[in-house]
């Protein structure tokens, strides 16, 4: 045992910028002419990992199998380009069936509002103070929210086949402190837990640095049961989820009253996958969202629903496109902007006691291009509109438009740096309006 734990400690250490599996490598170089950006970063990171093996090397896993498990730490449907990246320091057995590695991210961000500023860390369109606040015109501010820290576990099982565990928490600094962000286990094609919702798709997201992103996306963290698979020709994948409910509805208290959810948000997609893990997303979203009628002292339940179509692309090695539209009907409490107010449902004037789902949408672009493929620029636009039938009041929303332009720099593949530039607008149904403007800028180490 004595002798196992110094192996293992000497293992570690000496794994600091050591490059253990070099038959990795790929036969052509690492250029933005073979591969993508985004490909060379991963090959980088993975062929920096030092795989320490505790026992006799005549029993050692092959080249193949390790390499399996270590492509498991970097394929993940919904990751975030604001996640940690994979562990540097990653422990596995020596027959390749169980891996675990703890990792992490310091990620601290700055900003300055000017000619109208946001009350709130993230720039959110839906909080611009309309009509214009002359108290609110300049704001500096910085935050370390983002930063995390995650845990994940791979085991291969004869009979269940690959078995992951994850786990990952946030630092908050707006008083939250530390919080669960995704807690979740996959065997196989399914996944068990609280992770992100499957109308989110987080690789049709343009990377910014603003903590809110674009107004228009959707999505967001739910304790879920999720089926995902990808045919054997790898060029089809569709998934299918039962999702907790989180509905968010107008009621007065008077005539209507909010009462706890009871059936499950059902959501499906199917997708058609390109070269260079590009993609072509179609989602669907079904909901049941109750409430109670004082007037006639009934409970009542309206639909909800939701179509999205969401992609990303890459035309050439250098530039990458991004697009995701989306519209429906009390589906807003999971969108952008609208997921601040209680948009899920609304009174409907006409009818005393009754409440009713308005229609919304979302239009979501970007493009990103690489320089270098450690240096690369992103624009990104957001647009929200809201359509309610009756009963709006003047000073209501209507619509948010959101854009950014910034410039990401990474000196090593693990360390990033980033500056950025955002404008937004609130018009309310009363056609008064309001803008903001955002420098902000962005230190990230993954570890």
């Amino acid at each position: 045992m004595k002798n196992t734990l110094i192996a293992l400690g000497l293992g570690l250490l000496a794994s600091v910028g050591a490059s253990a599996q070099t038959d990795s490598l790929p036969k052509t170089p690492l250029t933005l002419q073979n591969y993508t950006a985004d490909e060379i970063k991963v090959q980088k990171l993975r062929n920096s990992h030092k795989i320490v093996y505790i026992g006799d090397d005549s029993d050692r896993a092959s080249a193949d199998s390790v390499n399996y498990i270590l492509d498991r730490f970097y394929y993940d449907q919904y990751r975030h380009f604001k996640d940690p990246l994979a562990p540097y320091f990653l422990l596995m057995s020596k027959d390749a069936k169980l891996a675990m590695g703890i990792g992490g991210c310091v990620r601290m961000r700055g900003w300055y509002d000017f000619d109208g500023a946001m009350p709130v860390n993230g720039f959110t369109p839906y909080m611009i103070p309309v009509p214009s606040d002359p108290s609110l015109r300049r704001r500096l501010g910085g935050t370390p929210d983002g930063t995390s820290i995650f845990m994940r576990v791979i085991g291969r099982n004869p009979l269940l086949g690959d078995i992951v565990g994850y786990i990952q928490g946030n630092f908050q600094n707006d008083g939250h402190g530390f919080k669960l962000k995704k807690a979740y286990v996959e065997i196989r094609d399914w996944t068990i837990g609280y992770n992100t919702t499957t109308l989110k798709d987080p690789d049709a997201e343009v990377p910014v640095i603003d903590g809110a992103g674009q107004n228009g996306l959707t999505g967001s963290t739910a304790i879920l049961i999720r089926w995902l698979h990808t045919f054997k020709n790898q060029r089809w994948s569709m998934a299918a989820a039962l999702e907790m409910p989180d509905s968010q509805t107008d009621c007065d208290g008077i005539s209507t009253k909010a009462i706890d959810d009871w059936f499950p948000d059902v959501a499906v997609w199917g997708q058609y996958n390109l070269p260079h893990h590009g993609h072509v997303r179609l989602t669907g979203l079904l909901r049941v969202i109750p409430y109670r009628d004082l007037v006639t002292s009934k409970n009542r339940s309206r639909f909800g629903w939701a179509l999205q179509a969401s992609g990303v692309w890459n035309p050439c090695n250098r530039l990458t496109l991004y697009a995701e539209c989306n519209t429906g009907q009390g589906y807003q409490s999971t969108m952008g902007d609208l997921s601040i107010g209680n948009y899920d449902l609304v009174a409907d004037t006409g009818t005393p006691g009754r409440l009713y789902a308005p229609w919304a949408m979302g239009l979501n672009a970007g493009v990103k291009y690489n320089f270098r493929d450690n240096l690369y620029a992103c624009l990104a636009l957001g647009d929200v509109r809201y359509f309610p039938r009756n009963g709006v009041a003047p000073t209501d929303y209507k619509y948010g438009m959101y854009g950014a332009v910034n410039l990401f720099y990474e000196p090593t593949p693990r360390l990033q740096v980033g500056i950025e530039y955002l404008i937004g607008s609130r018009h309310n149904f009363n056609r008064q309006h309001n803008h903001a403007n955002r420098i902000d800028a962005l230190f990230q180490f993954s570890f």
